[in-house]
């Protein structure tokens, strides 16, 4: 005998062998038309049959129910509860067969909107308004799976359908994934054996492989997009106000960076004193003058948390217009607010004379790098004839700047570390800055990588005086109590630097205090910490009544775990889009280029000639600072990885040579 039942939601069939029962307790022992043994009871079969056997009769069905007219089917049975073999003989005639009753189970079974199931082998025809409905749901999904099938095909062909160009964006970055458009995507990129991003880009929907790496960052942490509303800014009334009652500081500031920096933030100047000593001022940009706690900038800066960094262009914390209003530009007072503190004849600090106010301080230059590094040297410093600017502010501030630099050093080597040694060691080590100088408009651009050496006379002077200030700055918030946003480093492991909201040593710079406050216009840490530092200036022993965080506030506490995330994340962006276009710059050159790699560890090696780190596993065992020269080919912009082959490795003995004359130095511990 032979059972007709349902598992899962589909009809099947089982052929008996052997029972044990009667009557509604009957049950049997069965193998289904897969082998499968199971065990059925009479109140789970439908139908049973002797005849014919059950494949015979399961593939006659499996043909006759496409066949099955569901809504000739659904005139035909009656309002009431049916059962299977009533609607048969009503649907097929008095001598329906079993193939055809088997049919029809398999029709009822798999039409929900038409009829609804009631119990074994029992249906009951579902209501007119609810089958229209359910049919025009059928028609719109059917329209939708045809709509679905048409995009796969011109998405498999290189086309990127018309009405998708507007949302191709969401769709790769944040897509709703039950769409027909993101289904279509998805089986398209199945069919061809590609990536979303990498489909899209061959249809033309994503400009290259640096949009959708562009893309994805936006999308996690600016998901609005990165521009400033225009409506927001520190009004022209609000920004006199602010500085109406600041007195003119009687010094001439001068700033130095780089000649891509658009947001001036620091500024020196010298001033004499008696005796051949001097007064060394180090002034900040003060943006918190204007923006205060919970407004609406601060809630901008806060979001952000810094600008963003990365070759070719930047994202900044504040818009453009507080940024003009507050940068330190040349050419006029500029609201700021500055340290001072006084060096004897031989640049020794005298760090009782520390005063800090603000003030209009003004702005006489702006150096550039690029004009003065190579003029600039310990040589010329002592030349009086050197004719460069700011020839004689720059020695005295040469001559302090190393004895701060020396004094630091004594206490790393305190702490367990070795001293740094100051100044550029071997100008043949592998270069640590570097400069893009990105053509946007050639196609996906043209970059060029200029790399710089660090530890010239002028990256002394900026560093030294900076880590002075926020030292200085760490001291002052510790010493009444305020609380701040301060840099430390410990001990070891991974959480020895940090951010933390009490004061702490900074063991790798040795300071006993450091808290980031020269880079108010980038980075919302300085910021804080600025607020506090004003409250300070204006309001002395009284600061903690008036300061914006009083001591333990939970919220300072948050802002400091939310700045090292976003911090980190803006980081890894800036190094992902770095590898990008230094892989560009292999590229560029005809697809493939032969240069020279440095080994580090594990098999990890550096381009000497930019910033582009390599994994090269017949490297692994060389030691460290071995030399190669590769071919780099086979780029890929969108993962970001190449094809590495060895043309040569340098000989161990020249190696060790090299290294005892210039054994590697450890790098700066931020």
């Amino acid at each position: 005998m032979n059972l007709l039942f349902e598992e899962g939601g589909d009809i099947k069939l089982a052929t008996v062998q052997s029972a044990s029962g009667s009557g509604d307790t009957e049950s049997w022992q069965a193998s289904s038309l897969s082998g499968k043994k199971i065990k059925l009871k009479a109140k789970e079969v439908w139908l049973r049959f002797e005849r014919p056997e059950a494949q015979t009769v399961m593939d006659e069905a499996q043909i006759l129910s496409k066949d099955v007219d569901l809504q000739l089917l659904w005139d035909c049975a009656p309002e009431e509860e049916f059962s299977l073999v009533d609607v048969a003989h009503e649907y097929f005639g008095a001598q329906a067969s079993i193939s055809q009753q088997v049919a029809l189970a398999i029709a009822l079974q798999g039409a929900p909107v038409f009829f609804r199931r009631k119990g074994r082998g029992r249906f009951q025809r579902a209501p007119l308004e609810q089958l229209q409905a359910g049919l025009a749901a059928l028609e719109r999904k059917q329209k939708e799976l045809d709509q679905q099938s048409v995009w796969q095909q011109e998405l498999v062909q290189g086309v990127f359908p018309e009405t998708l160009k507007s949302s191709a964006s969401q769709l790769l970055f944040s897509p709703d994934k039950n769409t027909a458009a993101y289904k279509a995507l998805i089986a398209a990129c199945t069919q061809m054996g590609e990536s979303p991003a990498q489909l899209m880009i061959r249809c033309g929907a994503i400009e290259s492989p640096l949009a959708y790496h562009q893309g994805m960052f936006l999308k996690a942490h600016f998901p609005h997009g990165d521009a400033h509303q225009a409506s927001i800014g520190v009004d022209q009334a609000v920004y006199e106000a602010a500085i109406a009652q600041l007195p003119i500081a009687d010094v001439k500031a001068f700033s130095i960076d780089d000649a891509g920096t658009t947001e001036i933030d620091d500024a020196l100047s010298v001033t004499d004193l008696e005796g051949g000593a001097h007064r060394i001022g180090i002034h900040i940009a003060a943006p918190g003058l204007a923006i205060t706690k919970d407004d609406p900038l601060d809630q901008v800066a806060r979001n952000r948390m810094s600008t963003v960094y990365f070759p070719g262009n930047k994202i900044t914390m504040l818009p453009d217009s507080v940024i003009k209003q507050f940068s330190l530009d040349e050419g006029a007072p500029r609201p700021a607010l500055s340290i001072y503190v006084d060096i004897d004849a031989q640049g020794l600090v005298n760090r009782e004379s520390l005063q800090m106010r603000a003030e209009m301080v003004p702005m006489t230059a702006n150096l550039r790098l690029e004009d003065l590094d190579h003029l600039v040297s310990e040589d010329s410093l002592l030349d009086d004839g050197a004719s460069y600017p700011n020839h004689k502010e720059l020695a005295v501030l040469w001559k302090a700047a190393k004895l701060l630099h020396a004094g630091r050093q004594e206490k790393r080597i305190a702490n367990g570390l070795r001293a740094e040694q100051l100044g550029v060691l071997d100008p043949n080590a592998l270069a640590r800055d570097f400069y893009f100088e990105v053509d946007q408009l050639n196609g996906e651009g043209h970059v060029e990588i200029i790399p710089r050496q660090r530890g010239s006379v002028l990256d002394t002077i900026v560093a030294e005086w900076m880590i002075f200030c926020n030292s200085a700055s760490g001291q002052l918030l510790a010493d009444h109590g305020l609380p701040g946003l301060f840099r430390t480093q410990k001990g070891w492991g991974p959480l020895r630097t940090r951010m933390q909201t009490t004061p702490g040593p900074h063991e790798g710079l040795g300071l006993d205090y450091y808290a980031w406050c020269t880079s108010p216009l980038r980075r919302y840490s300085d910021l804080v910490n600025q607020w506090q530092l004003l409250a300070l200036a204006q309001h002395g022993v009284t600061a903690k009544m008036v300061a914006p965080f009083p001591p333990r506030d939970a919220s300072l506490m948050g802002i400091a775990a939310d700045f090292e995330s976003c911090y980190q994340a803006y980081g890894e962006y800036q190094d992902r889009l770095e590898k990008y276009w230094c892989l560009r710059w292999i590229a560029q050159e005809g697809g493939s280029r032969t240069v020279n790699v440095c080994h580090l560890k594990e098999g990890m090696s550096r381009v000497e000639l930019v910033p582009l780190h390599i994994t090269i596993p017949e490297l692994a065992t060389h030691p460290r600072m071995t030399r190669a020269q590769v071919v780099i080919a086979d780029v890929d912009l969108l993962q970001l990885g190449a094809s590495v082959r060895v043309l040569e490795i340098e000989s161990p003995i020249k190696i060790a040579e090299e290294l005892a004359e210039n054994p590697a130095e450890d790098e700066s511990p931020e």
